[in-house]
């Protein structure tokens, strides 16, 4: 009997200084999906000021918190929910590490290294456990129930029956 692993979900941010440069940001979305991720969900938004400090409540009172808290709603951003074995963990390897400046030298072709300019300005989020990609998940797409796709979508996504529609900048399921 072959036994199937379960897909992991992720929540992956593309920064404002990324969806500021559309060549940059087809770029990371190529990443993405060179790097075997499928794409559940994604959409383009604005945070206002009140929904970025929600988001990094956990950084409240740190030296950066206003300053994150004003790039990320300072301009349009990315959302992504990811799909894949080991999606959590594979997303932050592909990120590469938070601070750029070592990540420049560390992980010169992670998307930090390549397009990083700041530890604020560092292109991407992901989600650090699959508590926090649940949680994160629900913020950005609180539409989208995660138990009833592992329920109804989960297998098509295991069993690689879907493809990437590039007009809705997702992967479908094949009819």
């Amino acid at each position: 009997m072959t036994s199937f692993k379960t897909l992991q979900l992720t929540l992956a941010l593309i920064k404002p200084d990324i969806v500021a440069h559309p060549h940059i940001l087809n770029n990371v979305t190529r990443m993405i999906l060179e790097n075997g991720f499928y794409v559940i969900e994604s959409k383009r938004l604005i945070l206002t000021t009140s929904q970025a400090e929600q988001f990094y409540a956990e950084h409240k009172g740190k030296f950066f918190q206003n300053r994150l808290v004003s790039f990320m709603s300072s301009g349009p951003l990315w959302t992504y929910i990811l799909c894949g074995d080991n999606a959590i963990s594979r997303w932050r390897k592909l990120m590469g590490p938070t601070k750029v400046l070592k990540t420049v030298y560390d992980e010169p072709l992670s998307i930090r290294g390549l397009y990083g300019l700041t530890d604020t300005r560092n292109c991407t989020h992901g989600s650090d456990s699959e508590e926090n990609a649940e949680r994160e998940i629900q913020f950005f797409f609180p539409e989208f129930n995660i138990k009833k796709w592992y329920e109804t979508e989960h297998d098509f996504f295991r069993q690689d029956f879907v493809e990437f529609d590039h007009d809705k900048l997702k992967h479908v399921i094949c009819s």
